[in-house]
């Protein structure tokens, strides 16, 4: 590990050992001072203790899931959103412990109150740990060396993280393969994007010879292989990528916890369900429901249900088209409960009847498969597994990424699937909700690599 990383590694740390012994401590404060009198034996030093490193831990777990401590790596609205629903996750979570306790329904004014003192010092963290950070470690200068004519496109994607990387040149393989090698050592880091498989690994052992950070943007046999078992052939390492991703166990329980929760969610967001199907109709006077054929495992085909968020025969051209922004065929409620991802709920159906799954791809449609898989031969990968309401694509990209990145992103789901994964997926589900770019709609560009771009 070179010097710089191990003072960014120190640094990053010793700023979240702060914040979470400064969050741990308001709490520890109220359990003292308001809840610990109020159950049927109080705690004295070691029960203090006990709570302490509890709550603590529930802290550290929310936080490293919502990445609420990714000082340099997020931006400061980003990690407020972040560390703020770990907070809520730690306390509700916190609230139940002592109410166990108490045996009974404690006020929660006081916890109230410690969370919003919290979420000020969480303010004061963020501005004070990321303007220390930065002016310790300015931006990586990053070689950007690509192929094809996305060259734009990538360099707007840098932009959103103008704190982390600058890109002080930019070389195309296609038109100087020698240039992109003489640069190599002028640079910290050198970003590989959409080149050439041979030449990749050139550059790749370059970089590596000079000790020079490398970034690989992934090709799709990549993420495959990523998802790989290690064996052993005698003394030769071999990686084993199986046909069917998910095993039937692992299917078994999946739909088990999908049915189960299901009924739960159904259960508890009725009243808004029922007040989501009143305002549809109220809107226009239209159907309240919208259904429309899609495709889930194998090419399937079934019905999804959501709430209607658009005007009546929105595609009444008989042309399928993705939503996009400022669409003017989205109604004033649709706008809303599309923000909101209420128009989502009806699906919750799908799920029961096992066309769904919580998590997974999402379900596309048959003309739009058919369209995608002309121009990436790959996209028939996604529906090795049953389509989902939320899914990798949904949490880490954004409603306008462009279908090629969609579909790396639900191939990395596949091939690391696990239970956990779910979970964490559906819990990180919650977080995108507050962000409005997660449900803005398509660029006009469709966003499609040429044929064969993915130079395999």
């Amino acid at each position: 590990m070179s010097r710089k990383q191990f003072q960014k590694r120190a640094y990053l740390f010793a700023v979240s050992v702060l914040i979470l012994l400064i969050e741990t401590g308001i709490m520890l404060y109220v359990w003292i001072r308001y809840y610990n009198t109020g159950i049927p034996k109080a705690f004295y030093f070691w029960g203090h203790v006990f709570i302490a490193v509890v709550y603590l831990l529930i802290l550290l777990f929310a936080s490293a899931t919502y990445g609420g401590l990714k000082i340099g790596s997020f931006r400061m609205i980003e990690l407020a959103l972040s560390q703020g629903f770990a907070t809520l996750v730690a306390n509700v979570l916190f609230y139940a412990i002592i109410c166990l306790l108490a045996y009974r329904f404690p006020t929660v004014v006081p916890l109230f109150v410690g969370m919003l003192i919290q979420c000020l010092m969480i303010s004061l963290w963020i501005f004070a740990t990321t303007m220390g950070y930065r002016a310790l470690f300015p931006p990586i200068d990053v070689l950007l060396i690509y192929g094809g004519n996305n060259r734009d496109v990538i360099i707007d994607k840098f932009k959103t993280r103008r704190h982390q990387f600058t890109v002080t040149k930019a070389v195309n393989v296609s038109d100087n393969t020698e240039s992109a090698f003489d640069e190599i050592k002028n640079h910290e880091a050198v970003m590989l994007w959409d080149i050439p498989s041979d030449i990749r690994n050139i550059v790749f052992k370059k970089c590596y010879e000079n000790d020079v950070e490398i970034y690989v943007s992934p090709k799709i046999m990549d993420i495959v292989l990523k998802g790989s078992q290690n064996l052993h052939l005698f003394d030769t390492p071999l990686l084993f990528t199986k046909s069917d991703p998910i095993e039937a166990e692992q299917r078994l329980i999946k739909r088990l916890f999908d049915i189960m929760l299901a009924l739960i969610v159904l259960i508890v967001t009725s009243p808004v369900m029922i007040i989501t199907a009143i305002a549809v109709k109220a809107c226009d006077g239209g159907s309240v429901f919208y259904k429309q054929t899609r495709c889930t495992k194998d090419n399937r085909e079934f019905e999804i249900i959501k709430f209607r968020s658009m005007i009546e025969e929105a595609e009444k051209d008989g042309r399928a088209r993705l939503a996009t922004k400022n669409d003017d065929r989205i109604t004033p409620v649709g706008a809303v409960i599309r923000k909101l991802r209420i128009d989502e709920l009806p699906q919750l159906f799908n799920v029961l009847a096992g066309d769904m799954s919580f998590v997974g791809p999402r379900p596309e449609r048959p003309e739009k498969i058919r369209e995608y898989t002309e121009m990436m031969p790959e996209f028939a990968y996604r529906t090795k597994v049953t389509a989902g309401i939320t899914g990798y694509a949904q949490v880490y990209g954004k409603y306008n990424t462009r279908p090629y990145d969609k579909l790396k992103l639900d191939l990395f789901y596949i091939e690391n699937f696990s239970v956990w994964l779910d979970l964490r997926l559906m819990i990180l589900t919650m977080k995108t909700l507050f962000l409005m770019d997660s449900s803005e709609g398509v660029a006009e560009d469709n966003g499609f690599p040429p044929k064969g771009d993915d130079n395999a």
